[in-house]
């Protein structure tokens, strides 16, 4: 097996330098045609490498997109954590990073809270993603049918009384935050833990990633965390503006929401 993945991965680099037709490729490797056209449909099959109508073969463009996805990634946990530690520096509560890969949220982030009540979410880790503030931004982000057919795949698991119930209510939820702007989970994951979050967007307008402040009651109510809202999204508006090299408009233009902030 690794010496069947070791030679897919070779014929990569071999594209890179142009395409190349199959009696190329095989000579390459050192394997017989057969086995060539074996790796190559493969590859094809997952988008890795196209067939051109000459029958020569070049990179797929599913490999360049994979690429740019783990670069954006990438540089935009770069660009933000020094934001996220100077939120964190603020106000005392854990703040995480999280993007949307593969049909799940991820954390790719987290500075710890200054209190001694720790949140157990990890780096790398998938959040709850019928419930949590980051998973409700990154998905109403999504074109309306990419948001429906997410919706009625999920499960929805009853964490607490407050948790999303089915795909109709999870809906609802992520066009109020479409419209908003932001999103809460005030209980919805852990009936003592609240959260608020705010989008990273890039140059068009889309998210990138989403920011958040979490908190337990213990420490904060729920709403002296949404007081935290718009310090939350200037944060994640900063962010968005190193990220994307573009004047991103400020989420934040209430004077009274301004006053509220800590």
């Amino acid at each position: 097996m690794s010496q069947t993945v070791d030679r897919a991965l070779s014929i990569l680099p071999l594209l890179a330098e142009g395409p190349a037709d199959l009696g190329q490729v095989a000579d390459r490797l050192g394997v017989h045609k057969s086995t060539a056209l074996r790796l190559l449909r493969t590859l094809h099959e997952h988008g890795f490498v196209y067939r051109q109508s000459d029958q020569r073969y070049r990179l797929g463009a599913r490999l360049f997109a994979l690429a740019q996805q783990a670069v954006e990634n990438l540089d935009v946990r770069e660009i933000a954590h020094p934001h996220l530690v100077a939120l964190n520096e603020k106000c005392g509560h854990t703040v995480h990073l999280a993007v949307h890969e593969e049909n799940e949220v991820l954390y790719i982030d987290k500075v710890e809270s200054r209190y001694p009540v720790r949140m157990y979410s990890r780096i790398g880790k998938p959040v709850a993603i019928t419930v949590a503030a980051v998973a409700k931004l990154l998905l109403a982000d999504l074109p309306e049918p990419e948001r429906r057919a997410l919706a009625e795949k999920l499960d929805y698991p009853r964490y607490t009384s407050r948790s999303t119930h089915d795909a109709t209510a999870f809906l609802a939820e992520l066009a109020k935050v479409r419209e908003q702007g932001w999103a809460t989970d005030l209980g919805g994951h852990e009936e003592s833990i609240n959260c608020v979050a705010a989008p990273v967007r890039g140059a068009d307008g889309r998210l990138v990633a989403a920011m958040s402040v979490s908190a337990p009651n213990v420490v904060v109510s729920a709403g002296e965390l949404l007081g935290l809202l718009p310090l939350v999204r200037r944060t994640a508006d900063a962010i968005s503006r190193e990220y994307s090299g573009t004047a991103v408009p400020p989420s934040v233009t209430d004077p009274a929401e301004e006053a509220r902030t800590p």
